[in-house]
């Protein structure tokens, strides 16, 4: 069984506010020692269900060199490889060469989540609302339909309360979730103690992956739009005369494409 393991950083136990997920400043070397030891719990749990790869994606945009670079190697579990410094939602190797599932481990709740810890849709934009045909959907709608493209099933994803509730309704019951913290605010949370929390994900995973029972590829219908809600006007200058891409309103756009793929290249051209 060959397994990805799609991972960021604002999920972990413990984090709540920027200073720990920004790279150089003085939390962050803390945070990034918690973050890898969730992702080690995954691997752990993966390895215990039967896993013969398992490649981590480390998803989480720091800043500077840390950007995609937040995982500490030699730290890591050695029966993974990693993916660092890699531009995001484009790593597609293991997907294109026979992925079984994938795995979202320490994901946060999409812009506008009352009770998200940190919630955002892609801190380098001003995307307030993304919609991919009707779903309203954050980062993790987004890295389902990249792994759906390729037919690729999510089994599980891990983050505070309201990322497990936005995974579910994006997937369904089928999806195993593993919270690890419940958001009080965008900046406060009641947290799962980091020891209980990473036993709890590699729990979680061992029992996903010997479940096989998986919520089926997430593939938005085709012709698909994407549909995205700005919040500053300024922002819409870069979409402008963009193929298949049209300003609607001044704080609106729209992508067009035969599928998923051709959609999201349309506007995220990186």
């Amino acid at each position: 069984m060959r397994v990805l393991i799609m991972s960021d950083m604002e999920g972990v136990s413990g984090v709540v506010v920027w200073e720990q997920v920004n790279g150089g400043a003085p939390l962050y070397e803390e945070c990034r020692r918690l973050y890898t030891q969730e992702i080690n719990a995954a691997v752990r749990g993966a390895k215990a269900a039967g896993a013969t790869e398992i490649v981590v994606v480390d998803c989480h945009g720091a800043g500077q060199g840390w950007t995609f670079n937040s995982l500490i190697p030699d730290q890591l579990d050695p029966d993974c490889t990693w993916v660092s410094h890699h531009p995001w939602a484009r790593y597609t190797e293991l997907l294109e060469s026979g992925c079984d599932v994938a795995l979202m481990i320490a994901m946060h709740a999409r812009a506008g989540t009352p009770d998200g810890v940190l919630c955002h849709t892609i801190s380098t934009t001003t995307w307030r609302n993304l919609y991919f045909n009707d779903d309203l959907v954050g980062e993790f709608g987004i890295n389902c339909a990249l792994c759906g493209h390729y037919d690729v099933p999510v089994a599980l994803i891990s983050g505070d309360e309201a990322t497990c509730r936005e995974g579910r309704e994006l997937l369904g019951e089928k999806l195993h979730a593993v919270s690890v913290k419940k958001g009080l605010s965008r900046y406060s949370a009641r947290n799962i103690p980091p020891v209980r929390a990473r036993q709890l994900i590699e729990d979680g995973v061992a029992r996903a992956l010997k479940n096989r029972d998986w919520p089926k590829p997430y593939v938005p219908a085709k012709p698909t739009t994407i549909t995205i809600d700005l919040s500053t006007v300024d922002s819409a200058n870069q979409f402008m005369g963009g193929a298949g891409v049209e300003v609607v309103e001044p704080l609106k756009v729209v992508s067009r494409g035969r599928d998923w793929m051709q959609a999201w290249n349309q506007i995220w051209p990186f």
